[in-house]
């Protein structure tokens, strides 16, 4: 990777100093956890909202399976440590604290997308309110899952879709949700952070004005989890999705996670499967479901041990930080820097991120025309992270493994690149992965 100039000629009055970073990465709490990580040799990775690097602990806990499923063979389901038959459950466990839940109500299923179809399936109810409301920033697959389950319904999805558009194309305001939600509306089903421009939702409010409107609130967590704590039994929010690929660093694909109420323990889910089954019957293979009196009810296959492994270690490392509140005080001191830096460097790019802290997730997006190219050109010189249309280059500075000095000398060498017009060497590219 190509050094920037060594900033350490920088105006001493200037508080934005690489010696700065230094001095707060030497008194980081957290700095230790980066040795546990696989960053890729002399990179700065700063792409963990879209896919986090491998831990040795995620890589042990996913040897310590195969070697079980070597040596245990099919008593792996029983003998294992942990045993594998309750693993979804025993996951949800542990990642009850992370989304401010009680451990029955989490469970680790599925993909976050099949829960979204299960979940909005099972508790779409047109007699309940025919629309559903969304917003017009929503990741995709959202709208593409609650299109076809109001089609499974009977509904016109451009009829039972209420989507709320954003007035600046970054973000959505909470009073537009808020005026969105009527008598009419059965379910509200909203991101907890964009993610283009990474604005935290107000999960409480929107969860309170869904409910006074006799409607349920489901969120998807996907760019939140492990970045952001969440208190979700207590705000009575309905039920919830996430990945674990991203700032929990599960690897690739890794299994989801969902969250249900308790208080609709017992319903039968749209997607019902045998692994959702109560465990204590569940293999008297009956031909009517039982469902678990759990959120392990909207579980449908086999739990996928080999793709949940990684998880099981990974969690320990946000436990020996303290859990997720420490990450998030981190999270924020670290684009807090972020933010600084790119409206002392970087006057030509804009901060598409709500600079209030309590508003903000996890990531950072530094706005510019030639984002896409200046995204190239900084992976070119070992700064991964990522590009979303139009014009964002999102840069997550994630908690775990990313320190001041890193997010300095990132900043540094997107300077380097607009001064040079090294972008000019790229072609437009467009997308990317989440």
């Amino acid at each position: 990777m190509a050094e920037p100039d060594d900033p350490g000629d920088s105006d001493e009055s200037d508080v934005l100093t690489v010696d700065t970073a230094r001095e707060m990465d030497a008194t980081d709490p957290l700095s230790d956890l980066r040795d546990r990580f696989f960053v890729p040799e002399g990179e700065l990775y700063l792409d963990g909202n879209s896919l986090g690097p491998l831990s040795v602990d995620a890589e042990a806990a996913l040897d310590r399976v195969v070697d079980e499923w070597r040596d245990l063979a099919i008593r792996g389901w029983t003998d294992a440590d942990p045993e594998w038959f309750s693993y979804g459950e025993r996951l949800g466990d542990r990642l009850a604290p992370l989304v401010g839940a009680k451990p029955e109500e989490v469970v680790v299923a599925n993909s976050t997308t099949v829960n979204i179809h299960a979940l909005v399936g099972t508790f779409y109810d047109p007699a309940r309110g025919e629309q559903i409301v969304v917003d017009d920033l929503d990741f995709p697959t959202d709208h593409y899952a609650i299109r076809a389950q109001l089609r499974a319904a009977g509904r016109d999805p451009d009829e039972a879709l209420r989507v709320v558009e954003s007035r600046d194309g970054r973000t959505i305001e909470t009073e537009d949700v808020l005026a969105a939600i009527d008598d009419d509306v059965g379910m509200v089903f909203l991101p907890s952070v964009l993610y283009r421009s990474g604005q935290l939702f107000d999960i409480e409010t929107i969860t309170e004005a869904a409910h006074e409107a006799g409607a349920l609130a489901g969120f998807d967590l996907a760019h939140s989890v492990g970045a952001v704590p969440h208190r979700l039994s207590e705000v009575g929010a309905d039920f919830a999705v996430w990945c674990h690929y991203k700032y929990l660093n599960a690897g690739p694909g890794s299994v989801a996670g969902l969250y249900v109420n308790e208080r609709h323990f017992g319903v039968t889910p749209a997607l019902a499967g045998w692994w959702g089954n109560d465990k204590g019957t569940q293999f008297d293979m009956a031909m009517t479901y039982e469902p678990a009196q759990s959120a392990g009810a909207f579980q449908s296959g086999t739990v996928p041990v080999l793709s949940a492994a990684p998880l099981d270690g990974a969690l320990d490392i946000v436990e020996d930080a303290g859990g997720v509140g420490a990450l998030r005080e981190k999270s924020l001191a670290l684009t807090d820097f972020l933010i600084d830096l790119v409206d002392d460097r970087l006057p030509e790019c804009e901060v598409g991120t709500p600079r209030d802290p309590a508003a903000r997730g996890g990531h950072v997006a530094v706005e510019h025309p030639e984002a896409d190219r200046v995204s190239l050109a900084l992976k070119e010189r070992g700064v991964v992270v990522d590009f979303r249309q139009p014009n964002v280059v999102r840069m997550a500075p994630a908690p775990a493994y990313v320190g001041f000095e890193d997010v300095y000398r990132a900043v540094e060498h997107f300077r380097e690149i607009l001064d040079g017009d090294e972008y000019e060497a790229f072609e437009k590219q467009s997308g990317g992965v989440t």
